[in-house]
């Protein structure tokens, strides 16, 4: 459904509740909760702990030192941001008493409830909340591993922030005239408007240093969300530098050579690019797959009101790892089922009583252009074992020409950046 400017104002700020602290119960007695990984999910989950648990010892292992966003990763790209504005420290969550250890997981014994990091320590726990994030299924475009993705880079991983650098790098050095392909996989996968926020971005950036390069989107799907409105902008911001392939047209990449630069397509055509942009099929990181708790599809089935592991007891998995259908893998909906894996781990593990039934918002911004956003908004909540979405509990922001609608992408632009900085915010201070 589309949400007028009165109702999107109205949903835009009911989903700033989610940021608001939970309402749970103090903990009665110590434990120990380690959480492994430090995005959306697993700070947000050290820091809520802390501030609803004090009694219980909190521990982040993350092996990065700082963090650096994927949402807003594409605003470098279209030269709009930086690295620096999108990279955080762990000294807020220090401060409130979390004991932050810089070291990689590398594997859980679910039985013994221990981890074990790569230098050889071991830490127990009580309650462990994993959000380790996704992993790269790096046989699915023949030829395109590791040693490729320097070549043509993903940049869906934030990292240390050198994906992202390279690719905006190799935009600013390629020819007059040349020619950007991006390789988008099919679902599930990590921020569903991702790959077409990034396509307006890069747009974004061409328009201005390379008006006369060309932007070849190959995607293995036959639609996209927000595809509309994405499509809308890209008309009326940058006439025909922009050609979406879908699925059903060839668009599904399968082969990559990186050496000469060369996608080729499932039905054998050859597209030469000089800057690739290959998003690879995904999955649940190597760890939830080391650890035994993903299944066959290639990620980790959970409880769907506590997120607690299908298969390991006093295991939580939040994030994008897990299967929390209808759900996008989004940064928001990570932030917004931490605090409730926090609530249902450790109430629990203090005997405080389980918490009430949550209910989880997901809003998503895209920015297409100059002053040029829009929004998608979900309400979900649990209901017989499993999420549903809420019936007419969102949509997506108004289409229509840009004469009309320029105050409300202006608007969505300052509710984006506004979003950005409430919920890292959220996750760090």
């Amino acid at each position: 459904m589309n949400i007028s400017r009165r109702s999107f104002a109205a949903l835009a700020g009911a989903t700033s509740l989610t940021l608001a602290t939970p309402a749970l119960l103090r903990a009665q007695s110590a434990g120990r909760l380690v959480v492994i990984g430090g995005g959306f999910g697993g700070a947000t989950a050290a820091r809520y702990a802390r501030m609803a648990f004090p009694d219980v010892d909190v521990t982040l292992v993350e092996p990065q030192t700082s963090f650096v966003t994927c949402p807003y990763g594409n605003l470098i790209l279209g030269g709009k941001r930086v690295l620096s504005d999108i990279t955080h420290s762990y000294d807020g969550l220090r401060a409130r008493g979390v004991n932050v250890i810089h070291d990689r997981a590398q594997d859980i014994d679910a039985d013994g409830h221990r981890v074990t990091l790569a230098n050889g320590e071991e830490l127990e726990y009580d309650k462990l909340i994993v959000s380790p994030g996704i992993g790269f299924r790096w046989d699915a475009i023949e030829g395109y591993d590791e040693a490729a993705a320097e070549v043509f880079p993903h940049a869906w991983t934030g990292g240390d922030g050198s994906q992202i650098s390279n690719l905006r790098q190799q935009l600013e050095e390629m020819p007059q005239g040349g020619v950007v392909g991006l390789s988008i996989p099919g679902n599930p996968f990590r921020c569903p408007p991702g790959p077409y926020e990034r396509i307006s971005m890069i747009a974004h950036y061409l328009k201005q240093a390379n008006p006369t390069a060309k932007i070849m989107a190959f995607d293995s799907k036959d639609a996209f969300s927000k595809q509309g409105l994405f499509q809308d902008a890209w008309e009326e911001l940058y006439g025909d530098m922009i050609e979406w392939v879908p699925g059903n047209a060839d668009g599904k990449i399968v082969r990559v050579d990186a050496e000469n630069k060369v996608f080729f397509s499932e039905f054998g055509e050859e597209h030469r690019v000089d800057v690739g942009n290959v998003i690879p099929p995904q999955m649940a990181a190597s760890l939830a797959h080391d650890a035994g708790l993903v299944n066959d599809s290639g990620w980790v089935p959970v409880d769907q009101t506590t997120f607690e592991s299908a298969v390991a007891r006093d295991v939580h998995v939040i994030g994008d790892a897990n299967i929390a259908s209808p759900m996008p893998k989004s940064g928001y909906i990570a932030n917004s089922t931490a605090k409730t894996a926090v609530a249902a781990a450790l109430s629990d593990l203090t005997g405080s009583g389980a918490p009430s039934d949550p209910v989880y918002f997901n809003t998503c911004y895209s920015h297409a252009g100059e002053d040029y956003s829009f929004s998608v908004v979900g309400v979900f909540r649990p209901d017989g074992g499993e999420i549903v979405e809420t019936p007419d509990s969102g949509g997506t922001s108004a289409r229509g020409p840009l004469t009309e609608l320029a105050e409300t992408r202006r608007l969505e632009a300052g509710y984006a950046d506004a979003w950005y900085d409430s919920i890292t915010d959220d996750m760090f201070s």
